[in-house]
């Protein structure tokens, strides 16, 4: 009876014992820490730190299944960081759109390597035993580095981060009126267009007005004498223009008594060929004449001496007549005299 009556209690102070070991556990275990991050979180205001020593930077989405599942191995690498002597960071490229911007992230999840402001980009796997290696070999020596305008530290880049930071903050202000205030999307489409037209005309307004603070106009008599010159100037031209027509007016008509004169001495010249041969042959048809008469002559009879001068008169009167040359023979040399004329006049024509 008294050991049955026993066992019941024990169980009791057990039970009590364990409570009160829970309840004084309870309170230890919630005071104590969470487990220390080794990775350093980089922001737009802490960015510049990379530009000085060796570091491993990584750009992640908390969405993005893939940069999730290389956290483990990122946070491996970032505590053997000090036996590497290397810095390890993490960019959140939803909080830090500018950062993203600035290394122009199309990616993710995005690795580079920073050696005292120089940047690389490593393509490989996110695996610790990779990124290790990269760091003990060097590999990051026959990497391109990213230079001139695509580095980082460009003012290309600057750029560019200004313009994604705009957009970062155009989407997180898009969420608070579809999520917070719920707004329908469509109405956070038309507010942004009308304030994009709102700023368009500010900006052209301000434009403006810049270039009416900054433009000096000239004084009344110089714009007088400037418009005076560009008149004199014009006139100027206009009449080097008729001067160069007209000289080319003359060329042309000089050209053309040239050719004219040519033309005339040609003509001349041929005249003067068919002239002397028309002479030629009247001279050879004029002794052909003399030569006919002469022949007439000779065939005559032979005179008398006991010619009484009675006799003799008639004789010579015969003779005139007889020396006179034939009409059919001068109509013929008249012929010929006028066909040479007419095809002179023809190739005058």
């Amino acid at each position: 009876m008294a050991g049955g009556r026993c066992g019941p209690q024990l169980t009791a102070l057990l039970a009590a014992w364990v409570a009160a070991v829970s309840a004084t556990a309870g309170p230890e275990q919630a005071a104590l820490p969470a487990e220390q991050s080794w990775v350093q979180p980089m922001t737009a205001s802490n960015w510049t730190l990379v530009m000085e020593g060796e570091w491993m930077l990584k750009f992640y989405a908390p969405w993005c299944p893939s940069c999730q599942q290389t956290d483990s191995e990122w946070e491996t690498f970032a505590k053997n960081g000090e036996m590497l002597q290397i810095s390890v960071g993490k960019v959140d490229v939803i909080q830090e759109p500018g950062l993203s911007g600035r290394f122009f992230v199309t990616t993710l999840p995005a690795f580079f390597h920073a050696k005292d402001g120089i940047f690389r980009r490593y393509r490989g796997p996110g695996i610790f035993e990779d990124l290790q290696n990269y760091i003990l070999e060097k590999k990051w020596q026959s990497v391109e580095p990213l230079t001139g305008w695509k580095s980082p530290a460009s003012l290309t880049m600057s750029g560019m981060a200004g313009l994604f930071s705009i957009s970062g903050k155009i989407w997180h202000l898009h969420n608070y009126f579809t999520v917070t205030l719920g707004i329908p999307a469509w109405c956070s489409y038309v507010f942004f267009v009308i304030a994009t037209l709102v700023f368009g005309l500010f900006m052209g307004l301000v434009l403006v007005v810049i270039s009416e603070c900054f433009y000096v106009p000239l004084p009344r008599h110089l714009s007088e004498r400037s418009e005076q010159n560009g008149r004199s100037e014009e006139a100027h031209r206009a009449e080097q223009l008729q001067d160069a027509e007209e000289e080319k007016d003359d060329s042309n008509e000089e050209e053309n008594k040239d050719s004219l004169v040519d033309d005339e001495e040609e003509k001349e010249d041929l005249g003067d060929e068919d002239e002397a041969e028309e002479e030629e042959e009247e001279d050879n048809l004029a002794a052909g004449v003399d030569e006919e008469r002469s022949e007439a002559n000779d065939q005559g009879p032979p005179g008398e001496d006991s010619v009484t001068r009675e006799e003799v008169e008639p004789e010579e009167a015969e003779e005139g007549v007889s020396e006179k040359p034939c009409p059919a023979d001068t109509e013929v040399v008249e012929d010929s005299l006028r066909q040479r004329k007419s095809q002179h006049a023809d190739k005058g024509l």
